[in-house]
């Protein structure tokens, strides 16, 4: 694994995202085709896009699978809701090492005019 996937993705952090991504079944005919591009290098490379800016389509070959499979897992991961739950461990974990502080917190929301007459 490259330096860049280990420093993009810690141990620490990679032991806390393997307990919230759903396991994949791979199915290949015939045990065919190419070997399934592993997550923690998916992953290293989700944040590198989201973190650099740069777009799917120019992500470097340093991270092993190609932008489209990339993408894909990104997409499936989103679906599935495993970022909410990830974020859900992170703030768990940090909380019970007491490194939160919520001094600092924002909250978002939005209003909307009420509608006139009806209900």
């Amino acid at each position: 694994m490259t330096d860049l996937v280990e420093r993009l993705v810690p141990d620490e952090l990679w032991v806390l995202f393997r307990r919230v991504v759903p396991p994949t079944e791979v199915i290949r005919p015939q045990d065919g085709g190419r070997r399934r591009a592993r997550d923690r290098e998916c992953l290293a490379a989700i944040i590198f896009v989201a973190t650099s800016g740069c777009s799917w389509r120019q992500l470097p070959p340093v991270f092993g699978p190609a932008w489209p499979t990339v993408y894909r897992r990104f997409a499936r991961w989103s679906r599935e809701r495993v970022w909410a739950r990830l974020h859900r461990v992170i703030l768990d974990e940090l909380g019970a090492r007491g490194e939160l502080d919520w001094s600092r917190c924002a909250i978002d929301s939005v209003s909307v005019r009420a509608a006139k007459g009806g209900h």
